[in-house]
C-alpha cells in the first residue's frame, strides 16, 4: 500500500501532544520536511511503514517522533529499538532522540554500540531505559548476555537499512528481529530499495504503508556542463577533466562494456586509481569494486546504467557522461546521483556531432538549453594526481568466522595503535573483510595485520590494488 501525504506541511495538523508540540516549536521544527508529512500520519497511527529517503531528507525525526508517541515516561522497560549501521549514525540518533523528547518527563535513552566497554552499558541498562539505540552487533552481544529485554517493545526502527545490509548485518537484524514480540510497530527507513531490503520487509513488516520521497535536485544543486568532442577525443576528454576538476569521487558513465574497460584502462595508465563495473564482473569482483568506491579508496568508477542500478553514494562530487545516453530519462538519473542532501554537485557531458539529437531530447525534458564549453578551456589544476585518502584491505575471514565490524576495528586501534580517524567504512561479507584505511598507513598496517589477530585467530591480509 503506497500513501498519499496530507497537503499540509504544518506540525499541528499531526496528533501529537502540546507539550510535543511547543518543544517542536522551540527546536524550531517549523513545517515538516517531505519525508517527515509522507510518513509521520501512517507511523502514528501505528502502522509499519517502508520510508525511502535520503541522508539529510528529516527521517530521524520522522521515527523519532512516532516512537516517543508511544512511550509510557512511567514504565521504566525498553519500548522501542533503533538499529543503525555504524556508532556515529547511532550517536546522532541517540542525540535527536533526546531533543524530541525533552517534552516529556524522564525519557531515557541508551545508545549500544561498539568502541565503549560493554559494562559501562549494562550499568545503563540496569538502571532502566525507554529507548535502545544501537548496532546490531551490540545489541546483539547485550541481549546474549541478558542485559538486554524486548519482552515490552513496541516499535522496532531500522535506520539506513540498506546501508547495514550492505555492511553484512542481514542476519544480526534477522536475530535481532525475531526477539522482538510478533505485536509491534515496524519502521523502515532506507536510502535505496534493492532486493535484500524488500525481502526484509517482506519478511518482518505487517502490511506496511510505503512512503518514497524523491530527491528533488535543482540546477543550483548540479552545474551542468557540455563539452563537444570529436569520437577521438572522448577518451582523452575525460582525463582532461579530471585533471582540471580534480573531484574527489567520479562516477562516469559509458553506454558499452567496451567502452567502460577502455576507459578504466586508459585512467590507470595515466595514473589514476580507477575502476570499471560492468555487466562481465564476477559477484566477487562487482562486490570489490562497489566496496572500494563506497569507502573513498578508489576515485573514478567507470560504469554503465545497468551495472550502476541501485547504486547509491554518498558524497558523489561529479557524474561525467563519457556517452550521451539516448535516454533522456536516464541522463537525468545519471546526473541526479550527485549533489545530494544539500551538497553541490558537477555533471560533466561529452557528445559528438551524432548525438546531438539525443541532447535536444535530453534539453526538451529538463525544459532548459544544455550549457556549452570547449575541452580547450580545460587546464590541468595544480597538484599533481587527486590520488583517494583511503586503501582498502581485504582480509580473509568474514561472517562465516563470526567477524563483525567492531572486531577490525578493535585489533586496528586498541591492538596496533591506529585512531578511529585512521580507519573508515569496514564491509563484512560471507567469507570477507573489506576495510578502509588512510593510505598513508595502509602496507604497515597489512603487515602488522598478518602479524596480530583479530578474535583471537590469525588472518591473512593483502591491499587491494586497481589491478586486484
Amino acid at each position: 500500500m503506497t500513501f498519499s501525504p496530507p497537503v499540509s506541511k504544518s506540525f499541528e495538523t499531526l496528533p501529537l501532544s502540546a507539550a510535543a508540540q511547543e518543544n517542536l516549536r522551540r527546536l524550531g521544527y517549523l513545517e515538516m520536511t517531505a519525508i517527515q508529512a509522507a510518513s509521520l500520519p501512517a507511523a502514528l497511527q501505528g502502522r509499519d511503514v517502508i520510508a525511502q529517503a535520503k541522508t539529510g531528507s528529516g527521517k530521524t525525526a520522522a521515527f523519532a517522533l512516532a516512537l516517543l508517541a508511544k512511550l509510557d515516561a512511567r514504565r521504566f522497560a525498553v519500548q522501542s529499538l533503533v538499529l543503525c549501521p555504524t556508532r556515529e549514525l547511532a550517536d546522532q540518533v541517540t542525540t535527536e532522540i533526546r531533543r524530541l523528547a525533552r517534552a516529556e518527563d524522564n525519557i531515557k535513552v541508551v545508545t549500544l554500540a561498539g568502541g565503549v566497554p560493554l559494562r559501562g552499558q549494562a550499568a545503563s541498562l540496569e538502571h532502566g531505559a525507554h529507548v535502545v539505540v544501537g548496532t546490531p552487533g551490540r545489541v546483539i552481544d547485550h541481549l546474549e548476555r541478558g542485559n538486554l529485554g524486548l519482552d515490552a517493545l513496541a516499535t522496532l526502527v531500522l535506520d539506513e537499512a540498506d546501508r547495514m545490509l550492505d555492511m553484512g548485518f542481514v542476519d544480526d537484524i534477522v536475530k535481532v528481529a525475531r526477539q522482538c514480540p510478533a505485536q509491534r510497530q515496524t519502521l523502515l527507513f532506507s536510502a535505496t530499495y534493492p532486493e535484500g531490503i524488500a525481502k526484509l520487509a517482506a519478511q518482518f513488516l505487517r502490511e506496511p504503508v510505503t512512503v518514497k520521497v524523491q530527491a528533488q535536485h535543482g540546477s543550483e544543486q548540479i552545474e551542468q556542463r557540455w563539452y563537444e568532442v570529436r569520437e577521438e577525443q572522448r577518451l582523452p576528454g575525460v582525463a582532461r577533466l579530471l585533471e582540471h576538476f580534480r573531484p574527489v569521487s567520479t562516477l562516469a558513465f559509458c553506454n558499452t562494456k567496451a567502452r567502460c574497460r577502455e576507459l578504466a584502462e586508459l585512467l590507470q595508465a595515466q595514473g589514476y586509481s580507477a575502476l570499471a563495473l560492468h555487466g562481465d564482473l564476477e559477484q566477487r569482483e562487482r562486490d570489490q569494486v562497489l566496496v572500494r568506491f563506497a569507502n573513498s579508496s578508489c576515485s573514478v568508477l567507470v560504469a554503465t546504467d545497468v551495472a550502476a542500478r541501485g547504486l547509491d553514494i554518498a558524497g558523489l562530487a561529479a557524474v561525467i557522461n563519457v556517452d550521451t545516453s539516448p535516454d533522456p530519462q536516464a541522463y537525468v538519473h545519471r546526473i541526479g546521483r550527485t549533489g545530494r542532501a544539500g551538497q553541490t554537485g558537477l555533471a560533466l557531458s561529452l557528445a559528438s556531432l551524432d548525438e546531438m539529437g539525443a541532447v535536444g531530447h535530453i534539453d526538451q525534458l529538463q525544459g532548459r538549453p544544455s550549457v556549452w564549453h570547449a575541452l580547450s578551456e580545460l587546464t590541468p589544476a595544480s597538484g599533481g594526481r587527486l590520488l583517494p585518502a583511503m586503501a582498502t584491505v581485504h582480509i580473509q575471514a568474514g561472517r562465516k568466522e563470526k567477524i563483525r565490524p567492531g572486531d577490525v576495528l578493535g585489533a586496528l586501534t586498541a591492538d596496533l595503535g591506529y585512531t578511529r580517524e585512521q580507519v573508515g567504512k569496514i564491509d563484512i561479507n560471507e567469507f570477507a573483510t573489506y576495510v578502509a584505511v588512510e593510505r598513508g598507513i595502509a602496507h604497515e598496517a597489512v603487515a602488522r595485520l598478518n602479524s596480530g589477530r583479530i578474535k583471537g585467530r590469525t588472518v591473512k591480509a593483502r591491499l587491494l590494488t586497481d589491478g586486484a
